[in-house]
């Protein structure tokens, strides 16, 4: 069964969401690590950017795949049937 648009855009999202926290958590670590300074409003919104970054990429990645598998099966169902 496909998945919809809609169901691709929300496990993205989840799946992204679950990214968002682990890279809100681990940022403090690596800017410690290398000496970079960094304010609590600058380090939202570089995590906010590349999540909202992330959610785009998987939507489209995901929809990709989704219409490229359903056009080989299609395609491989054809060859059997014949």
């Amino acid at each position: 069964m496909d998945q919809t648009r809609l169901g691709s855009l929300i496990e993205s999202s989840a799946n992204t969401l679950i990214g968002f926290c682990v890279a809100f958590a681990a940022w403090p670590l690596v800017a410690w690590f290398y000496g970079i300074p960094f304010d609590r409003s600058q380090h939202f919104g570089i995590v906010l950017f590349f999540t909202v970054l992330s959610i785009a990429r998987g939507f489209v990645v995901r929809r990709w795949f989704n219409g490229r598998l359903h056009r080989a099966s299609m395609a491989l169902a054809a060859k059997v049937d014949r």
